[in-house]
């Protein structure tokens, strides 16, 4: 009796043979597969977790350092096209100058106007604060649901009780913010240094990063630098334009309805839009209170229907026009990233927590594509377009090719 299967070739017998040892192990072993393949995942997942943990440590560790770096980073996207367009006419230095310069006269003006109209009238918007909570208060009292005195004396108590059984850290919190005026300068100071060198030399520095690295990977690290730039650079710049847009409409409204202190209260819309989902609804929850102390429940009413509606024109207009697909984020992400910030480093968690997840995704998602797209001394010695500041008034594009045909 024949055999008339054709012969196997050395090399795929050698894999039928290892097939087997496999088999054999697993049998010997006595472990199902589907037990090898969890706990694959389990020691992969546990070795991810510990390393990123050792990278919130670390950064914790050298806050002020990482606080410095990332506002540096939000000034460059802000002020990279204002330098751009100053450089097509002066040498790029002379550009980044000028481009300080602007943003001085810009935001001091605005610093001063409000520390202007917030200080003439601080008192006043207490007093009309607390007013509008002494009107709900009485509310809570004769309403639908009515609320005795008894219990809300008890929640004031109770409140009370809090803030003295917490003195002792309250007072060291206090003496703690007292004494970091001087690292805020400090930090200041940091970024804007930083910020100097990356609007000039940007493009310099991540060629010098790049050549650090193995030629193999730098296309790989090239296209992550880039889509994580482009990432943080629209949430930065989008943010600002949001916040204003906010404060303007937050304003318009109020002085059409005559509530006062539209300004200081706009001002709050607008520091509190850099806080995401949390901050512009409590700055808002403000105006509506003084709204209802001072024009009474109807103005209230419509103080906090326009308050729905701006949210609204953001959600759905502002934020998809100006950002679009640079921070693809789920709501349910941002909610849940937020609130993890928070817990971590209270309200510097909370507004870093979002370009942080969005630079982070974006970067995982470009780094899990296949192939380089091109040959890769097309790219090893690219430079993302926002960071590459050409120095010494080039433009980005002649940097990029003096760096790839030196």
């Amino acid at each position: 009796m024949t055999d008339d299967r054709p012969a196997l070739s050395p090399a795929a017998r050698r894999l039928v043979q290892t097939r087997r040892d496999a088999e054999r192990a697993a049998t010997s072993e006595n472990v199902p597969a589907w037990l090898r393949t969890a706990a694959g995942w389990s020691w992969r997942f546990v070795a991810v977790v510990v390393a990123v943990s050792l990278v919130v440590f670390a950064t914790a560790r050298v806050q002020l350092v990482f606080v410095a770096v990332f506002l540096a980073l939000v000034l460059t996207s802000v002020l990279k096209p204002v330098t751009d367009y100053y450089a097509r006419a002066m040498p790029r230095r002379l550009a980044v100058v000028l481009a300080f310069l602007t943003a001085v006269v810009v935001f001091g003006g605005l610093v001063t106007y409000v520390v202007a109209s917030v200080a003439g009238q601080w008192s006043e918007l207490a007093g009309e604060f607390n007013d509008g909570i002494e009107q709900i208060v009485r509310w809570l009292q004769s309403g639908f649901l009515p609320v005795s005195w008894a219990q809300i004396s008890e929640w004031i108590d109770t409140g009370r009780q809090w803030v003295t059984d917490h003195s002792d850290d309250l007072a060291s919190q206090a003496v703690a913010s007292a004494g970091s005026v001087a690292e805020g300068f400090a930090v200041v100071a940091l970024s804007i240094f930083c910020t100097v060198f990356f609007l000039t030399s940007g493009g310099q520095m991540w060629r010098w990063f790049l050549d650090q690295v193995p030629e193999p990977h730098r296309w790989r690290w090239s296209a992550a630098a880039s889509a994580g730039w482009y990432s943080f650079s629209g949430y930065a710049r989008g943010t600002v334009i949001i916040a204003i847009t906010d404060g303007i409409l937050a304003g318009a409204l109020l002085a059409i309805l005559g509530v006062p202190l539209a300004a200081p209260l706009a001002v709050l819309v607008f520091i509190g839009a850099f806080i995401p989902l949390i901050g512009a609804p409590a700055a808002m929850i403000i105006a509506a209170v003084v709204a209802l102390a001072a024009e009474g429940p109807v103005t209230a009413l419509v103080v906090t229907l326009g308050i729905a509606l701006i949210g609204q024109i953001e959600g759905h207009l502002l934020q998809p026009l100006i950002m679009g697909k640079q921070v693809a984020l789920h709501p349910v992400v941002i909610a849940l990233g937020v609130t993890a910030g928070t817990v971590v480093a209270g309200i510097l968690g909370a507004v870093v927590a979002v370009p942080v997840l969005a630079v982070a995704w974006t970067v995982f998602t470009t780094l899990r594509r296949g192939e380089p797209p091109g040959e890769p001394d097309d790219v090893v010695r690219d430079v993302p377009a926002e960071l590459d500041g050409g120095g010494n008034g080039t433009d980005g594009a002649a940097a990029r090719g003096a760096a790839q045909n030196p």
